[in-house]
């Protein structure tokens, strides 16, 4: 690369779900912007090794059981076969032409694209280490930290690919394994305990907290735990894992619950117990960029660290791990590096989603941080047990809860479990969005048959005034 090619207004390093975003939003902003990234294709762990993967392993999952169930619906069927030499093809398709459509947008947009390890090298310069080649050093009037999250694994505990798993393990098994413990219910867990479990494999959970899906609202951990156990899929919640024994037949873990010994034992052990933030060998120390106590980026409102000119965005920060955020955060940190004023992020109207059978979805606050801030709470819960729609697609388990705050009627939080919650959740984010009442979604007519019916029900509710219970 010649010098004179070698100064960018904003340069980006990573190309996941912040940095890809970030940089395309940055180039229609007029920016000159570069993103540096490591491995062969963009996308990061979201496209390669996360969101998209695993969605389309759970596609995978949802097509066969309903396969399995076709008679209900009176449409005869031969006996659904796995084929998970297919299914992998699949997910890998999939991935690449997101990786492909990613590239394209780079290419639209004017995005230069540099293959190499990015590290700062202060004074607004990142050095990038090809992987064959020699360092150079790009300048960036701007620079944007998007390096994402590594997996965390268990002390003492060495992941080796056979036995003991992480996620990018599981993503990529050949083979079925007749049976699985899965250390963690967050949302990573509870995917990959509801692919397995619909795949074939005996399933366990173990959770250390007292309730699955712990970020969630009570009322959501205590329906996916029903949920789970009634598919078959044992859980030990509260369960605190105190050795782990690897021989050539299996794992074998022991846990205190309760103050009572469990002994558990499967052919393999999905350890799924969080990520990480990835800023290590990253040039910080050349910076005055500063890491909290537990590792991750500070930044202000704006996404700006210590550094002058250096912002940071994503799982690197201690805001929600989840790809649209990082999104949106890249979308922020390049309108302010081009000298616009974008609209501080209100990460208590993030939405999440959990992408288990049945799914999982929520935006806003939960019962419990509602009362704990002080609010007075008053909540309408509506199951899919009474929607049409939800029996006309044979799956009415769960509902929709809606918390708001008495005297103004604002609605505070939505929380889902059911079919489609995953989709159903947009409603809810831009009611929250719009500050909406739960007074105005009585009002707002919801088609029917529609599962978005139980969101008006869960509305009335709040009101005392559902119709169909």
């Amino acid at each position: 690369m010649a010098n004179a090619d070698r100064s960018f207004d904003l340069v980006v390093v990573g190309s996941g779900p912040g940095g890809y975003v970030c940089a395309v939003r940055g180039a229609q902003l007029g920016l000159r912007t570069a993103v540096i990234e490591k491995d062969p294709l963009p996308g990061g762990t979201c496209l390669h090794w996360g969101c998209i993967p695993t969605k389309a392993l759970l596609h995978s999952a949802e097509v066969l059981e309903t396969a399995r169930h076709a008679a209900r619906f009176g449409i005869e069927v031969s006996e659904p076969r796995l084929d998970l030499e297919r299914v992998q093809a699949y997910k890998d398709k999939v991935v690449q032409s997101n990786a492909r459509g990613v590239q394209f947008l780079f290419k639209k947009n004017g995005v230069t694209s540099l293959r190499g390890y990015g590290r700062l090298a202060g004074g607004g310069h990142v050095e990038i280490t090809p992987e064959d080649g020699e360092p150079y050093t790009v300048r960036g009037k701007a620079i944007v930290l998007a390096t994402g999250s590594a997996i965390r694994g268990l002390p003492g505990v060495a992941f080796d690919g056979r036995r003991v798993l992480h996620s990018d393990d599981a993503l990529a098994l050949r083979a079925v394994p007749k049976s699985m413990i899965v250390l963690g219910a967050g949302a990573v867990g509870v995917e990959f305990a509801s692919i397995y479990a619909s795949f074939g494999s005996k399933v366990t959970v173990v959770e250390l907290l007292a309730r699955m899906l712990p970020l969630e609202d009570s009322d959501l951990g205590a329906e996916i735990e029903r949920a789970f156990r009634k598919r078959g899929i044992d859980v030990h919640t509260g369960a605190r894992v105190e050795s782990v024994q690897t021989s050539e037949d299996g794992v074998r873990i022991r846990a205190a619950q309760d103050g009572t010994a469990v002994e558990l034992s499967a052919e393999t052990l999905l350890v799924a117990v969080g990520r990480k933030p990835r800023t290590d060998d990253l040039g910080l120390e050349r910076t005055a960029v500063k890491l909290d106590a537990r590792g991750f980026v500070e930044v202000d409102v704006h996404l700006r660290t210590a550094e002058p000119g250096v912002y940071a965005i994503g799982d690197i920060l201690p805001t929600q791990a989840l790809a649209h955020v990082a999104s949106h955060e890249g979308v922020n940190a390049a309108e302010h590096a081009a000298g616009k004023d974008p609209h501080a992020i209100d990460y208590d109207k993030v939405p999440s989603c959990t992408y288990c059978d049945p799914e999982v979805a929520a935006v806003g606050l939960t019962e419990e941080e509602a009362r704990r801030r002080g609010h007075d709470v008053v909540v309408g819960t509506f199951p899919f047990s009474a929607i049409g729609k939800a029996k006309i697609l044979s799956d009415a388990r769960g509902f929709v809860k809606i918390v708001a705050e008495r005297r103004h009627d604002e609605i505070l939080g939505v929380h889902i479990i059911g079919p489609h919650a995953t989709e159903l959740i947009s409603e809810a984010t831009a009611a929250l969005a719009l500050e909406a009442t739960a007074a105005s979604l009585i009002e707002a007519i919801h088609a029917h048959p529609t599962l978005a019916e139980a969101m008006h029900e869960a509305a009335l509710g709040v009101h005392g005034r559902s119709i169909h219970i």
